[in-house]
């Protein structure tokens, strides 16, 4: 069984698919944020770094979700291949990050690459709103977020929301997270529990 977690920067993301991995002992994969040779040039020069940036996550999401299908084990993914093709890389290009040939180019690879990845059996959005992006960012303190603006987040978001709308790759959980404190209240997490487990049922 293959689980993913999805949602914007700051939405709490890895820190859930930690808590769900020790819950229900799944193997979890993150998101290569600490190895990414990009990020931080990405975030100083965005329309110089955006096209390899989304050719590094594309491959690395890639490699992560063949495993999932692939290593009998039940997994749980942070973050998915999706995000990037639908979310991140359209709204690098519609801001005169990317440019088209990029994003055709990058489009196309998708492309290719989706043919060979098996949908995972659920997927769980954070749904969050900007005040609580921004406060979980600054609270994690990673230099290179320095520099994310809220029109960034926003945007991101606007994208979200509309992805979210029409996804029906599998079985979606939506979670409101801006009202509940997963990590430090027990009931939240717990709630959170009850509804993976009617989905998975």
């Amino acid at each position: 069984m293959h689980i993913a977690v999805a949602g914007n920067i700051g939405a709490g993301k890895t820190t859930l698919t930690e808590m769900l991995a020790k819950h229900y002992n799944w193997e979890p994969h993150y998101e290569d944020v600490l190895k990414n040779p990009y990020l931080d040039d990405f975030y100083e020069r965005m329309e110089r770094w955006s096209f390899n940036l989304q050719i590094y996550f594309l491959n690395s999401r890639f490699k992560q979700m063949l495993e999932c299908s692939n290593n009998g084990k039940n997994t749980i993914q942070d973050r998915t291949i999706y995000e990037d093709a639908y979310i991140f890389a359209p709204n690098l290009q519609s801001m005169g990050l990317m440019t088209n040939r990029d994003f055709e180019n990058y489009q196309s690879i998708f492309t290719t690459l989706n043919s060979f990845v098996k949908d995972p059996d659920l997927l769980i959005y954070l749904r969050s709103g900007i005040p609580n992006l921004v406060d979980q960012i600054h609270k994690r303190g990673r230099d290179y977020e320095n520099s994310i603006s809220i029109e960034y987040l926003s945007r991101l978001n606007e994208r979200y929301e509309a992805w979210i709308q029409s996804y029906d790759k599998s079985n979606l959980l939506v979670i409101e997270v801006d009202d509940i404190d997963f990590v430090e209240n027990k009931e939240d997490f717990q709630s959170i529990i009850k509804k993976i487990d009617s989905k998975l049922s």
